[in-house]
């Protein structure tokens, strides 16, 4: 099992990143920003299946595959929501949600737990004692100030 653990912490997993509505890396204070997970394209993510090279497992068929267990979202400004299972999502149903109450560039990233399991020679998955602690890219929120002012008609 030390070799399944190790082979586990060697898979290349893909990032988690944090996707932020509204889009283009730019907001209002006091405005609800919705976040959620997403995963780099390169990598394995949650439930995608690592099939490991059976010559240096005595010719043997295994397989890993990471589970998703948690996410903290660091919103760059000192504060953070998790650990949590929600992956988050869009208005107006997400649940990480968050309003800046001042101005300024903040640099938003998750970090996720990953658990992991195993099948060897097509048997049932097994569980692989551990886990992995990824932290993703930061982005960057652009959150910014406006100011309103009433014109006179014809002005």
């Amino acid at each position: 099992m030390d070799m399944i653990e190790a082979a586990f912490h060697r898979t290349p997993f893909a990032e988690p990143g944090v996707s932020v509505q509204p889009v283009n890396g730019r907001t209002l204070i006091r405005l609800d920003n919705w976040f959620a997970m997403a995963w780099s394209e390169a990598g394995y993510e949650p439930e995608e299946i690592d099939t490991l090279n059976p010559a240096n497992w005595f010719d043997l068929e295994v397989r890993i595959k990471p589970l998703f267990d948690s996410v903290t979202y660091d919103f760059g400004d000192g504060t953070s929501m998790g650990p949590t299972t929600s992956l988050g999502g869009t208005y107006p149903t997400g649940d990480i949600v968050k309003a800046y109450t001042t101005s300024g560039t903040y640099g938003v990233h998750a970090e996720t737990v990953l658990k992991g399991q195993v099948s060897i020679q097509g048997s049932e998955w097994i569980d692989i004692p551990g886990q992995a602690d990824l932290t993703g890219p930061t982005t960057d929120l652009a959150v910014l100030t406006a100011k309103n002012e009433l014109y006179l008609p014809g002005n």
